[in-house]
């Protein structure tokens, strides 16, 4: 068993406060990714499960031991925990078999070293150094020679961050397989929303130093506890209101709100639908609100098109279309709402916003 535990953590340089009762607990073999802007705390949080640095308060636990409770710490050579820093750090005056290799006992270097190289798939890149190799190449060393320590945990500090968008989503995929057939309990510092939903079984999002949502990926996007936490996980189109008897209306229309009781009292509220929830018709039909095109970003397959309503508040909404649809900025066209959306009541309508 080796999970890990972060209960009420509290850190501070200085008079910064960089994590404040953080609570995430990471099941024993399972990817968590930690998701959050530059400075929310996510590498504090990652240096602090190494044992990099030490807590202020609370408690940091792996496999039931407790490991620093801000009065005495145990030291990080002796966590059994296998770290991979955004740069992968290599040495470079040492070949790939000799950065895997680094720190173990000579009679298991041999051994070890081959059976990690063909679990990151690098056989016959032994006697290479690493400016010999790719990008993607030094991050599976540096991997490779986390694995080697056969840690408990491995931690993975935004690995993928210096990658291209190809390179990385690939790289991404193989990583987290070699992890789960290792069955090795995973974090990943993340910053990237594709990544974290692909990848990880369970993401917690991290703002100014606090934990504002953690649950399996598909559950954090389709229902989000509140818009923090929702505008943290993917495009949202957020909407002026009103609700009644689970239904909302909108400038969009009528829409259904998803069945969950708490958030569905009647009043004033904010409604989040995603963009593959509108659908964006070329002509007038019946329950589409009418708008035209503010600009389309075109993904190939696919494009995200951002337009304004006909409305007295003008809210301006995201859209996902297909690749091969054409439009022009300026363009007319009518957007239709599908499915059912989140609702949060406010006291008094808010500013719409999307992203």
């Amino acid at each position: 068993m080796s999970s890990i535990e972060l209960a009420a953590v509290c850190k501070s340089f200085g008079a910064t406060r960089v994590l404040n009762d953080v609570d995430v607990t990471v099941p024993t073999g399972s990817i968590t990714a930690v998701l959050g802007a530059s400075g929310s705390g996510k590498t504090t949080m990652l240096r602090l499960i190494a044992g990099f640095e030490q807590l202020d308060s609370g408690t940091i636990a792996i496999a039931g031991q407790l490991l620093d409770d801000g009065r005495r710490s145990v030291r990080a050579q002796q966590r059994g925990v296998g770290y991979v820093p955004q740069d992968g750090a290599l040495f470079p005056h040492l070949t790939v078999l000799g950065n895997i290799g680094f720190g173990l006992a000579r009679k298991d270097r041999e051994r070890a070293t081959r059976r990690l190289l063909e679990l990151v798939g690098l056989e016959g890149f032994e006697r290479r150094y690493p400016h010999e190799l790719s990008g993607g190449q030094q991050q599976r060393v540096a991997l490779a020679r986390a694995l080697a320590i056969e840690p408990s945990v491995v931690l993975l500090d935004e690995p993928f961050s210096s990658l291209d968008a190809s390179l990385r989503a690939e790289l991404g995929r193989d990583v987290a397989q070699i992890l789960r057939a290792a069955a090795t309990t995973t974090v990943l510092v993340t910053h990237d929303q594709d990544e974290a939903l692909a990848l990880a079984d369970q993401i917690a999002v991290l703002e100014h130093g606090r934990v504002v949502a953690r649950d399996d990926p598909r559950s954090l996007y389709r229902d989000p506890p509140d818009l923090l936490a929702a505008r943290s996980i993917g495009e949202t189109n957020i909407l002026a209101g009103e609700t009644r008897g689970g239904r909302a209306r909108c400038a969009l229309g009528e829409i259904a709100l998803r069945a969950n009781g708490h958030r569905r009292p009647d009043g004033p509220a904010r409604l989040l639908l995603r963009p593959e929830q509108l659908t964006v018709h070329l002509h007038a039909t019946a329950l589409a609100a009418r708008a035209k095109v503010l600009e389309l970003r075109y993904r190939g397959s696919e494009g995200l098109v951002e337009v304004v309503l006909e409305h007295p508040d003008r809210e301006t909404l995201l859209a996902r279309v297909p690749g091969e649809l054409v439009l022009e900025r300026g363009q007319d066209v009518w957007v239709q709402a599908n499915g059912s959306a989140n609702a949060w009541v406010t006291e008094q309508a808010p500013d719409n916003s999307s992203k």
